[in-house]
């Protein structure tokens, strides 16, 4: 194609400055702190660190399986009043600042707000707490399920369905063997995509966490205290962690899309 050779060269340029350079930077910072420096990483407040963040996720982003499921089947199949709004209410945590959304949340959980009220009583406290975490994370990471689900769910063949209640299957039996396996590769992804947003997840986490070490800590608020310590290199050897596991994360996502295009 004319101009092809230009065009490549521009964006490969591009995407090197503006991506593969700084993580080469972050790399070679951390390489550079030796072993000394994994001694850091691993402390017992590191360790902890990395399972709030990385168990949060998890656990957000399996509790938005059934929720995305459920809104991605109300949007998709239902007609009714305020869908519309319904389904722009969907992308908000795409739109709204991180910082704008951890303020909101903290206002609502908190022992005075309108759910922590609720919840004060029966001893539930979720703001300043590890629930405050899920609580973020689930927000943040509902829209990846909802969005990875919804053309899949749409473009399905409604005519298998209409066959399986033809032939006497329950409403669950036509779910389980004709709904959910073109479903489950899409389900996977948007869980993925769920928990890789979840695991670096700064804004909207540190206002209603608490902040802890080693209780309801993150790895990004971490960096954060390591950089304003001056402490670069242990800052670079927690964000080069992150970096190697996010680069895992997409290759499972990417790995999980090819399975589903080939199903």
């Amino acid at each position: 194609m004319p101009g092809l050779g230009l065009t490549l060269g521009v964006t490969l340029a591009v995407l090197g400055v503006v991506v593969v350079v700084p993580l080469v930077a972050v790399l070679a910072r951390a390489a550079g702190a030796g072993w000394g420096g994994l001694a850091a990483l691993s402390s017992p407040r590191a360790v902890a660190a990395f399972r709030v963040s990385f168990g949060a996720a998890a656990l957000a982003a399996l509790a938005n399986v059934p929720i995305g499921l459920l809104l991605a089947w109300v949007l998709t199949r239902y007609r009714l009043p305020g869908r519309r709004v319904l389904d722009a209410l969907v992308d908000l945590p795409f739109a709204l600042p991180t910082a704008v959304a951890g303020i909101a949340l903290t206002t609502l959980y908190a022992d005075s707000g309108w759910i922590g009220a609720l919840l004060a009583p029966l001893g539930v406290q979720v703001a300043y707490t590890p629930a405050g975490i899920w609580v973020a994370l689930l927000f943040v990471g509902l829209p990846f399920v909802v969005r990875t689900v919804q053309p899949v769910l749409a473009g399905l063949d409604r005519a298998q369905e209409e066959a399986a209640m033809v032939l006497d299957g329950s409403a669950l039996q036509v779910f389980r063997w004709v709904i959910l396996p073109p479903l489950l590769p899409a389900v996977l992804t948007g869980a993925a995509l769920a928990f890789a947003r979840g695991i670096g997840e700064y804004g909207s986490v540190i206002f209603i966490a608490g902040n802890r070490p080693g209780l309801s800590e993150v790895v990004p608020l971490l960096i954060v205290i390591r950089l304003e310590g001056f402490d670069t290199p242990g800052a670079a050897l927690l964000g080069a962690a992150m970096l190697v596991l996010s680069a895992a994360l997409l290759l499972l996502i990417h790995g999980l899309d090819r399975w589903g295009r080939a199903r």
